[in-house]
């Protein structure tokens, strides 16, 4: 464990990003000060330590590896980016984790594993058609998953999911607001960076 935050956002800086991301899955690297940010919370909450956490489109791993180093007995990260988990499990093995860390190819819909927390970034639906329901889609099988779940949103999508959620039988007990930076990184990007409200959303199980 960390005595400050600085120190596991500094082991998280190393972690690299998606290399060759793909629009369609949105893929954004969340930012080692996010990450550290919302890792410290949750473990400041009591749902880290001891506990089983899956990352939901996990990336390279960026929240599952934090998850391990912040005391969870078992942490799981689930993408369907097999190139994305290579990185992620090189990652684990640099940081003596790998015991503690495994990296399952898959999407979302496919895992069943139960856990005691979820921790997820997912799409916004903001670039395809198709992708609008995604966050949707993360957000039915993260309350299928675990009694507590960490959420990414945009935030003015907030009251939508706040919604949502409601409707799943969970309820928001904590709410984390960030500006999240996205360089230009697709070729629709015009222009070298912006930043995007996002809301990080903790709900758990009403009852």
């Amino acid at each position: 464990m960390f005595k400050k935050k600085k120190q596991l956002e500094m082991i998280l800086q190393q972690i690299p990003g998606h290399t060759d991301p793909r629009a369609d899955l949105e893929q954004y690297s969340t930012p080692s000060n996010i990450a550290a940010d919302m890792l410290w919370n949750a473990a400041a909450i009591g749902d880290l330590e001891g506990f089983k956490v899956v990352d939901l489109g996990c990336g390279t791993g960026i929240f599952a590896l934090g998850a391990a180093l912040m005391g969870a007995s078992e942490s799981v990260g689930v993408d369907v980016d097999g190139r994305a988990l290579k990185v992620a499990e090189s990652y684990a093995s640099r940081m003596g984790i790998e015991d503690r860390v495994k990296f399952v190819e898959a999407n979302v819909k496919d895992f069943a594993e139960p856990a005691d927390t979820v921790i997820q970034n997912p799409p916004f639906g903001a670039q395809k058609a198709h992708s609008k329901e995604a966050d949707r889609i993360f957000m039915e099988k993260a309350v299928q998953t675990a009694p507590v779940v960490y959420s990414f949103h945009m935030k003015e999508t907030e009251s939508f999911v706040e919604k949502f959620f409601n409707s799943l039988g969970m309820e928001v007990t904590h709410r984390f607001y960030y500006s999240f930076p996205i360089p230009r990184i697709y070729d629709f990007h015009q222009k070298e960076k912006v930043h995007v409200r996002v809301v990080v959303l903790r709900v758990q199980r009403k009852g």
